[in-house]
């Protein structure tokens, strides 16, 4: 299914959101202008590597520049449908969860839902060296703050029929909720050694965390704005 907008009207607007996705629109046309050997380094260089954080830890080495690749990697994609796909989701549910938390409190909600995607990535596969990129794991927990925030709300998406698409209004709520079970069930057959290039258990880290995160931050938000 692919979302074309929401029911949800925001009151404020969404400039960090819509910073977020051109951002990571530039840095993509800056990596199609790349040659492939240098898009190869740039990967490596600002992908995150589950083997080498685990090497970390395990060794005691210094963290900082590992914990900063968790923030880089949601910033690179590794194609069009990758980064187009990441861009829809969240100019349909990004700006909704920014206006019910706030520009500066969406922005840290943003990349620590990012972190904990690759954190859960990394504990699903941590002898890989396969860089882990893509802003999938942030995305996925504004969709977790979505369910959260704005469960009545209704989905305008385009469904496919075996091989023609037509369009229909679903409930947010089983919209995220059918994403979310193929995330898992994908996850979880992954798990037994299934090949796949997509980072399924980076989708359902951050999408708990989101959905945690939605809870604390706009309950702190709502207690400071009505404060007497």
């Amino acid at each position: 299914m692919i979302p074309l907008r929401d029911s949800a009207k925001s009151s404020t607007f969404p400039f960090v959101n819509i910073a977020i996705i051109v951002l990571n629109l530039v840095i993509y046309v800056n990596e199609v202008l790349m040659e492939p050997f240098e898009l190869n380094q740039f990967f490596y260089t600002y992908g995150l590597i589950p083997a080498e954080v685990s090497n970390t830890f395990y060794t005691g080495a210094a963290v900082t520049p590992l914990l900063v690749s968790f923030i880089t990697a949601t910033f690179v994609h590794g194609g069009w449908f990758h980064v187009l796909g990441n861009m829809l989701f969240l100019w349909v549910f990004g700006d909704n969860v920014e206006d019910r938390l706030g520009h500066a409190k969406y922005l840290l909600f943003y990349l620590l839902a990012g972190m904990a995607g690759g954190a859960a990535h990394i504990m699903t596969n941590p002898a890989s060296t396969v860089p882990v990129i893509g802003a999938s794991g942030a995305v996925a927990g504004v969709l977790g703050a979505y369910i959260i925030a704005f469960p009545r709300s209704r989905i305008l998406a385009l469904v496919p029929l075996f091989v023609i698409f037509f369009l229909a209004e679903i409930p947010a709520i089983v919209f995220i909720a059918i994403w979310f079970v193929l995330q898992l069930f994908n996850g979880v057959a992954s798990l037994g050694g299934t090949a796949t290039t997509v980072a399924y258990w980076a989708h359902i880290g951050g999408f708990v965390i989101g959905a945690l995160l939605i809870k604390i931050l706009a309950q702190r938000r709502e207690r400071n704005y009505f404060r007497p």
